[in-house]
């Protein structure tokens, strides 16, 4: 009998990895299983491009939606809820088939997380009063005397990142970047065995990887297109009614991409075409981001 395996489908939004889960998952009795940080998320169906309902009737789908936007969700978070999910699919005799665009938990599932001391609540405390105090640029200048990779290389805005290596550089000594560097996978790494929880009675599984990493402009057409497309799904209404939660503004999902701009143009800060073209440009450059990444990890030509 051959060894129980499990579907990895990674790449940058708008590649179409959602497509080939839904083909792998029909030929192989498959249940889709998400591995994206935005999609963890209820709320913003449309914006974070969650499988359709239809689609959902047909094929069994897991950890989409499952969280309140009012949680920060994490790498290890995400892995207890997919490790469990993994462990009922094998359970229930169907192939788990994991897709998404969030490499960290890709690098989760296959054991590759850096083993990071847990950080004091006080150090987290202070140094989140810290931004707050100094503002992001004078934050970014003053992360990089003790991390300077991180300074150069985290986006703008990105607040929970920013603070995040600074509270490990500052308590540990050590550079976040210094850290991953231990857990990051090798090239093939995707190959190896994902092991499950030894209650679960079941065997390591083997890992079939797909990597979807399409030409640069067709990928960027695609970005376009598709957020066009959710304009047309009820984008509007969707971050209209997301709004009136009013989350506050650091909470990972109140950075899905969209959320800023339609909400610019809400309060009449921007036209609506001016909203697209920024959430297509903002859409773009994290795909690039997201290229990026895995060929940094041997994974990509």
């Amino acid at each position: 009998m051959s060894q129980q395996k499990i579907i990895l489908i990674a790449g940058p939004t708008a590649a179409g990895k959602s497509a080939l889960a839904l083909d792998l998952a029909r030929k192989n009795r498959g249940t889709i299983i998400n591995a994206d940080a935005m999609q963890i998320y209820a709320g913003l169906p449309v914006l974070s491009a969650q499988p359709p309902a239809e689609e959902r009737q047909e094929i069994p789908h897991e950890l989409y939606g499952v969280l309140d936007p009012a949680e920060a969700s994490s790498a290890g978070k995400w892995l207890g809820l997919a490790t469990a999910a993994i462990e009922r699919t094998v359970a229930a005799g169907r192939i788990p088939i994991l897709v998404g665009g969030t490499g960290l938990y890709f690098r989760a599932l296959l054991g590759g997380l850096a083993d990071i001391p847990p950080i004091p609540d006080t150090v987290r405390a202070e140094t989140q009063a810290m931004y707050d105090a100094l503002g992001e640029e004078k934050f970014r200048a003053t992360l990089a005397t003790i991390d300077p990779a991180s300074a150069a290389r985290l986006a703008r805005n990105d607040r929970q990142r920013l603070i995040r290596a600074y509270e490990v550089a500052a308590h540990t000594g050590k550079a976040l970047g210094e850290w991953h560097e231990k857990g990051r996978l090798e090239a093939g790494g995707w190959k190896l065995a994902v092991k499950l929880s030894p209650a679960s009675g079941l065997q390591p599984l083997a890992s079939e990887p797909h990597l979807i990493l399409p030409p640069r402009e067709e990928l960027y057409a695609a970005c376009d297109a598709r957020f066009r497309q959710m304009i047309g799904r009820g984008a509007v209404e969707e971050v209209r009614a997301f709004l009136q939660r009013n989350l506050a503004p650091t909470l990972p999902a109140m950075k899905t991409i969209g959320v800023r701009e339609i909400g610019a143009y809400l309060q009449g800060e921007s036209t609506l075409d001016d909203a697209i073209a920024k959430a297509q440009q903002a859409t773009r450059n994290y795909a690039k981001r997201q290229m990026t990444w895995f060929r940094n990890q041997g994974l990509g030509a």
